[in-house]
């Protein structure tokens, strides 16, 4: 980034970072009182679906991240069969989580379909968040 960009592009340039943050938050958060009000089944299914989520959200960043370091590198937008493969084990990672939850205790899917969600009441949050600043900065 260079010393005299944009303050609009600075800003949300972080939106990845704050994304991050907000999702950890959240997870603690929620998880503590998912736990409390509906017991350690839902509790820890829960629990098991924000670190998938959250571990989902990592893996994607990486993967559209090597995929457009790739294009402007090449400038050609061929796939690459090693991001497409990491891809899908995303979904087969998921697929396990949720067959490991079902097999345990099918009232935790509940709170493990509820836990994957993690990451898009973060990025709801940070939209929310844009949308405050650059009201208020005239951005």
């Amino acid at each position: 980034m260079s010393i005299d960009a944009d303050p609009s592009e600075q800003f949300f340039s972080g939106a990845i970072d704050r994304i991050r943050r907000i999702t950890l938050v959240l997870g603690v958060v929620s998880t503590v009182v998912i736990w409390f009000l509906f017991g350690t089944a839902i509790g820890a299914g829960f629990l098991l679906g924000c670190v998938i989520s959250y571990i989902n959200f990592h893996w994607l960043k990486k993967a559209v991240g090597a995929l457009a370091d790739r294009v402007t590198r090449t400038g050609q937008p061929g796939a690459s069969s090693g991001i497409v493969v990491r891809f899908m084990l995303r979904y087969g990672f998921i697929a396990i989580g949720c067959y490991v939850i079902l097999m345990s205790s099918k009232s935790s899917v509940y709170g493990l379909l509820g836990g994957l969600f993690l990451t898009v009441a973060a990025i709801l949050c940070e939209a929310a968040y844009e949308v405050a600043v650059a009201l208020r900065r005239g951005i």
